[in-house]
C-alpha cells in the first residue's frame, strides 16, 4: 500500500500474498497435462500396441483427446466450472491445428509429449502470474483486497462491518502452514449458495400396466465462499494472520459499545440536570416567588 493510500492514523500490520502452493488446484491441471501427454507418447511408441498406432494419426488423437476431455468433464462437474473442460478442449484443438500446420501428422506420438510439456509450462507461468497479482493489506482499520492481471479489482472491508470469520486449511496447508481466511460482512459478502435437490420415484402396477411418479424438493444453503481476490486466500503464516484479524475485529466491536455507554451516561446526566432545575423552580414557586423563564 502506498503512503498516500493510508487513512488518518492508519498503520499497516501485514502485507500478504497467497502461498506458492495455494493454487495447487490450477497447477494440478498442468501436471495432469504433462503426465497424460508423456503417457500417451509412451503408449504409442513403446507399448505392445504401438503397431496399431503406426501412421494412424486419428487413433493417436482419439486416445489423447478422450483422456483430456474425460478428465475435463469430471473436473468441471466437481468444481462446477466448465472453463476447465473448454481449457482442455482448446489444448486439444490447438495441438491438432499445429500438427496440420507443420504437416507432421505421422509423428503425432512424438509431438504430443513435447506439446503437452510446452503447454504445461505456459500454464504454470500463467498460474504464477495470477497468484502474484493478489495482494492483501491488513491495517489497524481495515483489510484491503487487491488483484487482477488485466482488470484490477479492489475491495475494502472495515472491521466493524465483519460479522463472522471463516477459516480453512487443506492437507498441503496443514503441512506448509498456509490457509484461507474469509471475513464475512454483515451484508453477507463472503457467502455463496449451494443448492441441493432430492427426488424419488414410485412405480405402480404389474406387467404392462405401470405408472411412474417423481416428486422432490430443493434447498439452498449459505456457505462461506468468495473469489480469491475477495478473501485472504492461502496466506502464510496462517495461524498468525488469523490471530491478527480476530484481534482487530474484536477490538472494533468494543468501540461502538463504549460509545453507547458514554452516550447513555451523558443522557442520564442531562436528565438529572433537568430534574434539578425543575426542583429549583418548584421550590421558588412554593416560596411565593415567580419562577424566571
Amino acid at each position: 500500500m502506498y503512503q498516500e493510500e493510508l487513512l488518518e492514523n492508519e498503520q499497516v500490520e501485514k502485507v500478504l500474498s497467497p502461498h506458492p502452493l495455494s493454487f495447487m488446484r490450477l497447477q494440478s491441471l498442468c501436471i495432469f497435462l504433462i503426465v497424460w501427454g508423456v503417457l500417451v507418447g509412451w503408449f504409442v511408441n513403446f507399448s505392445e500396441y504401438q503397431e496399431f498406432f503406426f501412421e494412424n494419426f486419428w487413433a493417436v488423437i482419439l486416445v489423447w483427446g478422450f483422456g483430456l476431455l474425460l478428465v475435463g468433464v469430471i473436473a468441471s462437474l466437481i468444481t462446477i466450472r466448465w472453463s476447465i473442460f473448454f481449457l482442455y478442449l482448446g489444448v486439444l484443438v490447438g495441438g491438432i491445428a499445429i500438427m496440420f500446420w507443420i504437416g507432421d501428422q505421422n509423428d503425432a506420438g512424438v509431438f504430443i509429449p513435447f506439446y503437452s510439456v510446452a503447454m504445461s509450462i505456459i500454464g504454470f507461468l500463467i498460474v504464477e502470474l495470477y497468484r502474484r497479482s493478489h495482494k492483501y493489506i491488513i491495517s489497524n482499520q481495515r483489510i484491503v483486497f487487491k488483484g487482477g492481471v488485466l482488470t484490477k479489482q479492489e475491495r475494502t472491508l472495515r472491521y466493524d462491518k465483519v460479522s463472522d470469520i471463516n477459516s480453512k486449511q487443506g492437507i498441503l496447508g496443514q503441512i506448509f502452514g498456509f490457509g484461507t481466511i474469509i471475513p464475512i460482512s454483515q451484508s453477507g459478502f463472503g457467502l455463496g449458495s449451494d443448492s441441493s435437490f432430492a427426488a424419488g420415484g414410485i412405480q405402480v402396477g404389474e406387467k404392462k400396466a405401470k405408472f411412474m411418479g417423481i416428486f422432490g424438493g430443493g434447498r439452498e444453503v449459505q456457505t462461506p465462499r468468495a473469489r480469491s481476490y475477495y478473501e485472504l486466500h492461502g496466506v502464510h503464516p496462517y495461524k498468525d494472520v488469523k490471530k491478527i484479524v480476530e484481534r482487530l475485529v474484536q477490538g472494533s466491536v468494543i468501540v461502538p459499545y463504549q460509545q453507547e455507554q458514554v452516550a447513555f451516561q451523558k443522557e442520564q446526566v442531562d436528565i438529572q440536570k433537568q430534574m434539578r432545575d425543575l426542583l429549583k423552580k418548584q421550590t421558588k414557586s412554593d416560596d411565593g416567588e415567580t419562577p424566571k423563564e
